[in-house]
């Protein structure tokens, strides 16, 4: 099997970096090629909204495509988020005839992808009818059970935003002719990639959780998904920030959804790029409303606002560092320094054991 991410690449089994989401049209072709010589007999690749309208996929035959959802980002790019949902559509309008369009039934867009589409077409949902479907039956701190159709399956994987990709890649599994108990048995052994709900615990009773949600959606998926699953009388701590040369406008959101969601907030620096991370962090906390500005501390230096939140935390309190996942870079005034959230996380919780 061959995969194109966002994490990273890979031609059966072997790991290559991965510096863009969806490559230059030459890379792409090289790699699938490499992926032909190793005999890989599929390859999935995430086709970003700037690859579709910059051609990078132009000659491509795509016998399955699959839309998860939409949400506020790259809007920087894209100009307003209008013209972001047609570049995703366009995706859809050019699949082939003979070809299959699978799309997330509980999303408002799902229908619109596939409007004048020509492949077949085919939904999953976790909420309402469809042609595929499944339920949570249980969610923990370590994972959940979910429920398709009379099987039932435990994962390592938690959040309802878990349970729709797990759904669509057992659907996309099936639609491409695989057993459906075999499905469902990888599924159970699937682990988490790094730095999306990478979880890292402490000897104090202290949980840290490192993701790279860095949209608003995401972020609100993310942190519903601790909430349902926290002990009662434990805290959530949020360090989170915001990337800088990218969209202002989700900047406040961000800021404010954290502060609802969470017990304690600390605004950070992400990647500022060019920017003045101190300004990033104003847009930011422009969106926190004035009743919750107490819970909301600025911290411009990453590691002094990681240190700090594993400082605060106690027993049973769960730390999120949000934003910048597997990345293991900071990116500041055109230079890229080393920099883990998850080391940084490492070094100071288990100095505290």
């Amino acid at each position: 099997m061959g995969l194109l991410s966002t994490v990273a690449n890979y031609v059966a089994g072997r790991e290559m970096e991965a510096t863009l989401t969806t490559p230059d049209p030459v890379r792409i072709n090289e790699l699938l090629r490499e992926m032909i010589i190793a005999g890989c007999e599929f390859a999935f690749m995430e086709v970003s909204s700037h690859a579709i309208v910059q051609n990078r996929t132009a000659g491509l035959h795509f016998q399955l495509g699959i839309f998860t959802n939409i949400t506020h980002d790259h809007l920087d790019y894209h100009g307003n988020f209008d013209n972001y949902l047609k570049a995703k559509k366009e995706f859809f309008d050019f699949l082939p005839a003979g070809s299959m369009a699978l799309v997330n039934a509980d999303d408002r867009n799902g229908n619109f992808m596939l409007q004048n589409c020509r492949a077949d077409k085919y939904e999953y949902s976790l909420k309402t009818m469809a042609d595929y479907t499944c339920r949570i039956v249980e969610h923990r701190i370590d994972g959940m059970s979910l429920r398709f159709g009379n099987q039932e399956v435990w994962t390592c994987f938690i959040g309802e935003f878990n349970a729709y990709n797990l759904l669509a890649v057992a659907s996309a599994a099936e639609l491409l002719g695989q057993d459906r108990l075999q499905v469902l048995t990888h599924i159970s052994t699937l682990k988490p990639v790094p730095g999306r709900f990478e979880v890292i615990r402490s000897g104090m009773g202290i949980t840290a959780i490192v993701d790279y949600a860095h949209t608003p959606d995401a972020l609100e998926n993310i942190l519903e998904a601790i909430n349902k699953i926290r002990l009662k009388g434990s805290r959530l701590i949020t360090v989170v920030g915001a990337g800088g040369d990218r969209d202002r406008g989700k900047r406040p959101i961000m800021a404010r959804i954290c502060a609802e969601k969470s017990d304690r907030v600390i605004l950070t620096s992400d990647n500022p790029r060019t920017e003045d991370p101190e300004k990033i962090i104003d847009d930011m906390i422009n969106g926190v409303p004035t009743v919750m500005l107490a819970r909301v501390l600025r911290i411009t230096n990453r590691r002094e606002a990681i240190r700090t939140a594993s400082m605060i935390a106690g027993e049973n309190d769960i730390i999120l560092v949000a934003g910048k996942g597997h990345e293991t870079y900071q990116e500041i005034k055109g230079h890229r320094h080393h920099f883990d959230d998850r080391e940084e996380l490492r070094k100071v919780l288990m100095s505290a054991n």
